[in-house]
């Protein structure tokens, strides 16, 4: 089995599309650059099912993925009768890299409540507690905090 990983940003919006047995189906381009004076490399790629519908949502023109899956190659005749051939790939394993396009999803899901927690004071006081919220990475040194102490 061929398979292949490609990091890239996306062409277009991811297009979700139902098979007639129902399964999900999103295709969406990645493009590969290969430096500054080769031509960039687009990859036709489609995920299935469940993720397919989930992650269709984030998968937004010029969001920075990366993908991994098998690959095919796929003839077909263009508007001017041309024969043409593509790669394509069906993708395995997908990651949103974040990057530029850093967005809200073209759907919102309602926001989810997190459960209000108890923080829990370390022995002999002091310690994180002191931190100031507006550092990024304190709330994460809290939870290390209150993991050792117990």
């Amino acid at each position: 089995m061929n398979n292949l990983t490609i990091a890239g940003q996306l062409g277009k919006d991811a297009e979700i599309k139902y098979m007639p047995n129902g399964d999900a189906v999103a295709s969406f381009s990645v493009a590969d650059s290969q430096g500054k004076d080769k031509p960039t490399i687009w990859w036709n790629c489609s995920l299935f099912g469940k993720r397919a519908e989930s992650l269709s949502q984030y998968l937004l023109k010029g969001s920075a993925v990366t993908v991994s899956g098998s690959v095919t190659e796929r003839e077909w005749t263009d508007k001017e009768g041309g024969k043409r051939k593509s790669m394509d790939v069906r993708v395995q394993d997908i990651a949103l890299q974040g990057g530029k396009r850093d967005e809200a999803p073209r759907q919102q899901a309602a926001p989810r409540q997190e459960p209000q927690r108890q923080a829990a004071k370390p022995a002999g006081g002091g310690g994180f507690e002191d931190m100031n919220d507006d550092i990024p990475f304190a709330n994460a040194m809290r939870g290390a905090a209150r993991c050792l102490a117990m």
